[in-house]
Formats: structure tokens, C-alpha cells, sequence
């Protein structure tokens, strides 16, 4: 039943959402969803409607919706120690514990922890911290980081330059100068259709090599990636580009920052991306999976090389002067150290990786032969699956169908939420890592019969 009171009124007077038309919301145009309950993989509207959410939030809510255990933890806290900052070497018993449990799950070579809110503030820290890091060794004009376009690191000043994406830039005055952008690797939009996918890595490598010697190995701190590409397509690498691309950066003395935002944690089926592709960073990014979104919680690995410089600097010039009021919040950390608890007790990791393959498999079976449907691609639960207008010389739907967005609405409209990913008709999946064969079913059926309803629709007004 509809609530018949004045909350959606509230929410269009009162409310700036993030990235959404705000004029259209504004004028009820269009409209949103108020969520009051979940459970599992499912939630639930303040209407009563119950819905299947394949996109896990923003692909956040790892272990799924109403974990107690993790709501106990929080509570607890807060009636323990709701607050205190860790200035000054100050901290509290969830925030050492869980800088521990991330080490012990985090590639060999990382060290220290630092804590923030989110995966766009963490980013922020990552480049202060490569700045200060060619400061301490005498090298002022290495400064410039090197990102990927379609890449996604956030949209702060500095990490929404990071990003790749033209969303985040346009009217922003993004990104800045000290940010360049490189290939995608992104295999099936490659320019020439002729290309292997070896002769393709090649070129990524290639392009890489081209703007490091334009610019000067020495003017360049640092390469930013996501392991695999999230939001800019979900994207997993070609075979061997992240070989590749590592051996370019070591060869000029180029940090490797790894944005794990997303892909920390499980979703690709690894702890950690960096592991699932064979990744050595110098520093790595967690957010997301850190606390299943419970709480507002990220932070930046940096490995045994970067941390001994900073401490290198601290010798040198005194206090490291960067931090926020909420860095290693208490309530956060808690939820984070009930959080990765659950990750390990309930096997999300393996049940990604197998009922992802499971998930797959299903996509392909389902819509593999479709003539719309280009490309079904993804690892663990981070999937994707792509249309295009023609099969054939790869011919994509005209942006302004929004192909994608009709499809998402269409399964939303079946109860199973999705994500139309930006610059593209690619229908995103990222279900909670608890999601069971049964519900991945429920998936497929939903975006099966989206993708023939409206790719018809589609294909008959061309």
C-alpha cells in the first residue's frame, strides 16, 4: 500500500541527491526509491515492495542486508565509546584490531593502515601521501599521476580527476593538470577489431610507455588502477596486461596505487584484486567491502617501501600533517572487525567465486546468442553484460535510446534491481556475496526477459 503522507514531498524540497538530474527529481519527473528494510540480498521500500538488489548498494553490501552481528557490534561501541580521534597516535581497541585483520588479509609487501570514510577521501590521502613520498627523497618535480580513462577512483577534486569519466569532469573544472589518462583495458571497445587480445595488451603497454617519455619518467609519481575496471564497465583485464603495465612502472620508478574500493574483500572471488591478477602495489585502496557499507569506513594500505620513507620524513621535518576528524572512527572500525569476521564464517569469498561462475554460465545459457547482446564478461560477482544494436562489426545502440537505462528499468520492474553503467548500454551486476544459485536464477530470468523486451522495442524504431 502507498504511504499517504508528505516524506516524498520532504525529500524533493529538502534533499540534494548525489549523482542524479536534479531539476527532473526536483520537478517530479522522475523519482526515486525510499528504502526501509532488507534482509539477505533483498530490501524492501517503505510501500512494501520487495526487491532483489543485484547491485548490492553501490557494490557495497558484501555480506548482505540485516546482518545482526554486525548491527550488535555497532551498537555496542557506540554505548561503549561512540567517539575519540587517533591524532597523535591515539586509538581504540576496533581500530588496532581491524588495522590488524587487514594486514593479515592484505598482499605480503603492505604495512600500515591509515583510515577515512570513503573510497574518494582514501584517494585524496593516496596522492598526498605519493607527493610527501618524492618530497622526503628529493625529487619535486615527480608529481604527476597517471590514471586510466573509464576509470573510476571517485569524485573529490583530486580523485575525480583521477577518474576517467566525463560525468565527473564536465563544469568541475576537471580534472587537474597533474593527471593524465591512458588506455582503458578495455578489450571489446578496442578501436581495431583485428587486434589480438596479446596485440591489444601490447598497445595498452605501448600507449603507457608514449605518455611516460612525453611527459618525463621524472615529472611522474604514480599510476592508479583498478584491478578490475568497476564502474567505468566492469571490466576485467586482458590476459597479461597487468604484467605488462608493472614492468613499464618499475622500469621508471612509478608507484602502483590499487584501487580495491571495489574489488577488495571478495567480489572478484580473492581477498584482494591485487592477489586475483597478480598485482605488487605500493599502495592499495579499500573502502566498500571493508564494512559491507554498515558504516562509513576506507583507508589506504601503503606497503613496507612507502611507509619507511614517511617515516623517513617525519625524521626530517616533523608531524605528518594530514587527517580527518573521523579517520579510524570507532563505530566504523567496529563494524569492520564484525564485518570481515562474517567474510571469513560464512565462506563469502569462495560462494562469490563459485556462485559467480554459477551466475555466468546462467548470463551465457540465457542471452549468449542473443543479436543484441555483444559481450557477457566478469569475475566472481562483478558482471556486465553488454549491448550493442548490431552483433556484427560491434554497431552500439545511439546514446540517446538509453538502451541500458530501458533495460534496468524494465528489471526493476520484474523486482530485481541493476545498474546501467555509464558511457554504454552495459547492464551491471554486483549482488551481495551471500547471493545463492536459487536468486542468481531469479537474475537471469529478470534480465533475460528485459533485455527481449526492450532491445525489440529497440531494434523495431530503427
Amino acid at each position: 500500500m502507498l504511504k499517504n503522507d508528505t516524506l516524498d514531498q520532504w525529500d524533493r524540497e529538502n534533499f540534494m541527491h548525489p549523482s542524479t538530474h536534479l531539476a527532473q527529481f526536483a520537478r517530479g519527473e522522475i523519482s526515486g526509491r525510499i528504502v526501509s528494510g532488507g534482509d539477505g540480498v533483498f530490501i524492501e521500500d517503505r510501500n512494501g515492495h520487495r526487491m532483489l538488489d543485484a547491485f548490492a548498494g553501490l557494490y557495497c553490501v558484501n555480506v548482505g542486508y540485516g546482518r545482526q552481528e554486525i548491527a550488535e557490534a555497532i551498537a555496542q561501541q557506540a554505548r561503549e565509546l561512540a567517539y575519540y580521534h587517533s591524532y597523535v597516535g591515539h586509538g581504540t581497541e576496533a581500530s588496532i584490531t581491524l588495522a590488524k585483520m587487514i594486514l593479515e588479509r592484505a598482499p605480503d609487501n603492505m604495512s600500515k593502515v591509515y583510515f577515512g570514510l570513503g573510497g574518494s577521501d582514501a584517494n585524496e590521502t593516496n596522492i598526498k601521501i605519493v607527493w610527501y613520498y618524492n618530497n622526503v627523497l628529493g625529487r619535486p618535480k615527480k608529481k604527476k599521476i597517471i590514471s586510466r580513462w573509464r576509470g573510476y577512483h571517485g569524485s573529490g577534486l583530486v580523485s575525480g580527476s583521477l577518474t576517467g569519466l566525463g560525468l565527473f569532469h564536465r563544469q568541475f573544472d576537471l580534472p587537474f593538470d597533474c593527471v593524465l589518462h591512458t588506455e582503458a583495458p578495455y578489450y571489446y571497445r578496442r578501436d581495431d577489431l583485428s587486434m589480438s587480445e596479446a596485440d591489444f595488451v601490447a598497445h595498452c603497454a605501448s600507449e603507457l610507455e608514449a605518455l611516460i617519455e612525453h611527459e618525463g619518467a621524472d615529472t611522474i609519481a604514480a599510476f592508479i588502477g583498478e584491478p578490475a575496471l568497476g564502474t567505468g564497465g566492469l571490466v576485467p583485464p586482458p590476459a597479461g596486461y597487468w604484467d605488462a603495465i608493472q614492468t613499464i612502472l618499475a622500469r621508471h620508478d612509478i608507484l602502483l596505487i590499487a584501487d580495491e574500493v571495489v574489488s577488495g574483500f571478495g567480489r572478484l572471488g580473492s581477498m584482494f584484486g591485487s592477489d586475483h591478477y597478480g598485482l605488487k602495489p605500493d599502495i592499495i585502496t579499500i573502502a566498500k567491502g571493508l564494512t559491507s557499507a554498515y558504516a562509513p569506513l576506507s583507508g589506504s594500505i601503503v606497503s613496507d617501501k612507502v611507509w619507511k620513507v614517511l617515516e623517513q620524513g617525519t625524521d626530517q621535518y616533523g608531524v605528518f600533517g594530514h587527517g580527518w576528524t573521523y579517520s579510524a572512527h570507532p563505530i566504523g572500525a567496529a563494524a569492520g572487525v564484525a564485518n570481515l569476521k562474517l567474510v571469513d564464517e560464512l565462506g563469502l569469498i569462495d560462494n562469490a567465486r563459485d556462485t559467480g561462475a554459477y551466475l555466468k554460465h546462467a548470463l551465457n545459457d540465457a542471452l549468449g546468442d542473443h543479436p543484441h547482446v555483444g559481450q557477457i564478461r566478469g569475475e566472481g560477482l562483478l558482471l556486465a553484460v553488454e549491448l550493442v544494436e548490431q552483433r556484427d562489426g560491434r554497431g552500439y545502440f545511439a546514446a540517446e535510446q538509453a538502451v541500458g537505462a530501458q533495460v534496468v528499468a524494465a528489471m526493476a520492474r520484474a523486482g530485481v534491481i541493476a545498474r546501467a553503467m555509464p558511457e554504454g548500454d552495459i547492464i551491471g551486476l554486483a549482488p551481495p556475496l551471500c547471493l545463492s544459485e536459487g536468486e542468481a536464477d531469479q537474475i537471469v530470468q529478470a534480465t533475460a526477459d528485459a533485455v527481449r523486451e526492450i532491445t525489440g522495442c529497440a531494434a523495431n524504431r530503427t
